[in-house]
């Protein structure tokens, strides 16, 4: 096979229908898998001169031998990218590794049936409720059953054996049907409420327990009615905690959240209009890939990828792609039902969205500051840095402000166990011309530095400085006038394209500029550093602007007089508390409406 490859030739022969096109390398090792409605058009994209992203940059660079295979539309072309993809798993594809199959609750055939954890194929008898995102999600419910409805969650073999009542029944959370302590008709009572909780008829079963207690009280059935009433605020504290207010049917909530260093998409599963649970996963992608791209990526594979997956009827997404039709169309075609993504949507279908979104979004950053995983981006900074040892500490400044007003710099302190926010200190810049950020960093440095010098704080092994060749030279000025000219710096200025994964970097001086591809750990660590330095540096400006004009943020709110203002933060024990509510828990104040709790809400997270 020759190593190099003939563009010109290959499109010239190349159709214009839709279709799969597989690239290969000169090793015949499969590179990429994709799908084009017309291939001729999409192929050539990849082959011309200008404006490739460095990721296809470098996959175009290895392209020895390219394959492609005509549908009959754009649909059967997007099913046999996802079998391909998932059969061989292209090292330049986003790739999700989610192999494993999802749990359900298994409810046994019998008298006396058992509730438990189920994964793989359905050949057991019996009825399955799912899937659920994990089993931790399972586990939750299974234990609110055990504890409301005693129905038994022991294996089968350990049932059939006992000759007396287990732990389980002592502590009142099964009846002891293995022995004859419980009439059929009793426990199928039971099991008929636990299917009720399964199928999301959750009020349905709140009602009808509620209408038995007070039927057992009238009857003078007091330990019953007792017994009802537990299992009524049982199941009315999980309604709180499982269900949003107007919240109905069964969807997907998918949220996709990209950072430098990684992406992550959370899914939160409603059934029945309840939350069932939610689940990260972490796709393996590029450093430059798009919100959008990683989303349509996703739901490619998880869907389209697993024929045994139960499909919701809707699926809220935070991202539009242009794939979306496709997608839908192609879920039609091989599971035989419609599907509905979307992406403007409000009310309680909005909180879904934004519950995902922040879930998605602290869930990768929880990652980011794995020890482990931030332990190899120090190792790889120490090469590309041609460093003798792994730097111990790192320190990067950043400065913000509005038209000059508030002035403030930030220094934030990194390890490699991670971020060390103790040492993070930021400083009010006074004394300098109005929005001369050179000024700004040389106070801020020289106040930092200075005290070190002092014998106050700890010298770090490598200072980043977030800008261009002006703000390094000033901070080489600064380290210059104070006798540390050895401490090593590094400038972090944003490319042409002035977007991730382009950054220009100055090791010491202007004269070291050098850049780093988008996949390089150590550049995910500068621009972890460097985006952390900016949101400390934002948060500090924008405190400091409003402090001198800031008043009570209730306020501004219409229809929160003195005394209800007071009320409120008497009934939340101050400020901070309130500040932490949420919507429906202001509304459960003494006289605040669900429309002024909302309002309430809006203008204490206005920032």
């Amino acid at each position: 096979m020759s190593h190099t490859f003939d563009a010109s030739a290959f499109l010239a022969t190349c159709s214009g229908r839709p279709g799969v096109y597989r690239m290969f390398d000169a090793e015949a090792r499969l590179l990429y898998v994709g799908k084009a409605k017309n291939l001729k058009k999409r192929l050539a994209s990849y082959f011309r001169k200008t404006g490739l992203a460095p990721k296809t940059a470098a996959l175009v660079g290895r392209i020895a031998q390219v394959e492609t295979t005509i549908t009959a539309n754009e649909t059967e072309a997007l099913l046999l990218e996802q079998t391909l993809i998932k059969q061989w798993r292209p090292p330049y594809n986003i790739l999700l590794r989610d192999d494993k199959s999802y749990p359900y609750v298994f409810l046994s055939d019998g008298e006396f049936p058992r509730l438990g954890i189920h994964r793989g194929a359905k050949k057991a008898k019996g009825r399955y409720f799912g899937p659920y995102p994990s089993a931790g999600a399972i586990r939750e419910s299974l234990s609110l059953l055990q504890k409301a409805f005693s129905v038994r969650q022991c294996e089968d073999s350990y049932y059939a054996n006992r000759t007396r009542p287990c732990l389980q029944y002592q502590i009142k959370r099964c009846k002891g049907p293995c022995v004859g302590l419980v009439e059929p008709a009793e426990y199928a009572e039971d099991v008929r409420h636990s299917v009720m909780f399964l199928e999301g008829r959750s009020q349905q079963l709140g009602n009808e327990l509620n209408a038995e207690m007070e039927a057992a009280a009238m009857a003078l059935n007091f330990e019953k009615a007792a017994e009802l009433r537990d299992q009524v605020a049982l199941l009315r504290r999980v309604q709180d905690q499982q269900y949003m207010e107007g919240g109905s049917g069964d969807v997907d909530v998918v949220a996709a959240f990209v950072n430098p260093g990684g992406a992550c998409v959370h899914l939160i599963s409603v059934r029945g209009g309840r939350v069932l649970g939610s689940k990260n996963f972490f796709p393996q992608v590029g450093i430059e890939e798009e919100v959008a791209e990683v989303m349509a990526a996703f739901l490619s594979q998880y869907y389209l990828g697993n024929a045994e997956r139960e499909l919701p009827g809707e699926l809220i997404v935070n991202v539009v792609h242009e794939d979306f039709e496709a997608i839908s169309e192609a879920l039609h075609t091989l599971r035989g039902r419609e599907i509905t993504i979307s992406h403007r949507v409000r009310g309680t279908r909005a909180r879904w969205q934004q519950l995902a979104v922040t879930n998605a979004e602290q869930a990768l950053n929880a990652r980011l500051a794995n020890r482990q995983h931030m332990a190899a981006r120090f190792e790889a900074l120490a090469q590309v840095l041609h460093l003798d040892e792994v730097p111990q500490r790192l320190e990067c400044y950043d400065i913000s402000h509005s038209s000059g007003e508030a002035t403030v710099a930030s220094c934030v302190v990194f390890g490699p166990e991670g971020a060390l926010k103790s040492d993070y200190r930021r400083f009010n810049i006074e004394g300098v011309t109005a929005g001369d950020d050179y000024a700004a960093m040389h106070q801020a440095l020289q106040r930092r530095y200075g005290r070190i010098k002092d014998g106050e704080g700890k010298l770090p092994d490598v200072l980043l400085v977030d800008g261009g060749k002006g703000q390094l030279n000033m901070a080489r000025e600064v380290m210059q006038e104070l006798g540390f000219s050895d401490l090593t710096l590094l400038g972090v200025a944003k490319g042409v394209t002035r977007k991730a994964g382009f950054e220009t970097l100055y090791l010491n001086d202007v004269a070291h500029e050098f850049t780093l591809k988008g996949d390089n750990p150590a550049l995910h660590l500068i621009q972890q550093i460097r985006d952390e330095a900016h949101r400390f540096a934002i948060t500090g400006h924008r405190a400091r602007r409003g402090k001198a004009r800031r008043t009570s943020s209730l306020e501004d709110v219409a229809g929160v007089g003195p005394k209800r203002r007071r009320d409120l933060l008497k009934h939340f024990g101050g400020l901070q508390e309130l500040n932490r509510a949420s919507i429906d828990e202001i509304a459960k104040a003494p006289g605040i409406s669900k429309k002024l709790a909302e309002s309430i809400y809006a203008s204490l997270h206005s920032e």
